[in-house]
Order: C-alpha cells, then structure tokens, then sequence
C-alpha cells in the first residue's frame, strides 16, 4: 500500500494544475517575483500572528500563562475538555458493568408498566 504525500491538503495532481494555473495566469518570466512575494506575504502574516499571540499572552497577566489561542478552536476545545476526560476514564481502571437482569416477559393481555415522569 503507498501513501499518497500531500501539501496543505492537496495531492500532485491538484498541485500540478495550480503550477499549470499559475504559468498561464502570470507567464513564466513573472512567476519567480509572484512566488516569491507571495512567501514575504507568508512570513510578515506568520510574525504578525506571533507577536499577536505574544502580545495577548504578556498583557493577560501571570494567571493566564499557559493560555494558547489555539485552545479557542471548537474541535480543540471539546477534545480537550470533554474527550480527553472520557479517555481518561477508559485508560484507568475499567469500571465492572453492572449485571441488569432482563425483563420478564409479559403474559398475554398484560399490560406492560407505565411511568408518568417518563414522558
């Protein structure tokens, strides 16, 4: 079985026809200037978001000094506050399943229980 490398996502054939895109849209004498201001771009948003991060982090005070930004994401935020709990319980010690004895059956014309605060 060969695993299929990708980047950000996307496979070689995605990534040959953005390359095809990109030498039809800009022409191969532009292209190296686009590519390469595209990565000055990428770097002044990525140290533009560090020093934000730096910032927030220095400005919340020492009782926030384990806060991450990223822990804000939704799917971060459950994982971390309520799946990791539950895998936390399945590691330890395996709870002992409670023994539920079946219902008996009901003879014919009986009227199965009701419960009011059921409904």
């Amino acid at each position: 079985m060969q695993k299929e490398i990708t980047v950000f996502g996307l496979g070689w054939p995605e990534l040959l026809a953005l390359v095809v895109i990109a030498l039809l849209v800009f022409g191969p004498d532009k292209l190296p200037q686009a590519a390469s201001q595209a990565g000055r771009t990428l770097r002044q948003l990525r140290q533009m978001a560090n020093n934000a991060k730096a910032d927030l982090q220095a400005n919340l005070g020492p009782e926030f000094s384990n806060f991450d930004p990223a822990d804000l994401n939704p799917k971060t935020f459950v994982r971390k506050h309520l799946l990791d709990d539950l895998e936390n319980d399945w590691n330890g010690t395996p709870a002992v399943p409670e023994v539920v004895s079946p219902t008996p059956e009901l003879g014919v014309g009986e009227i199965p229980p009701y419960d009011n605060e059921a409904t």
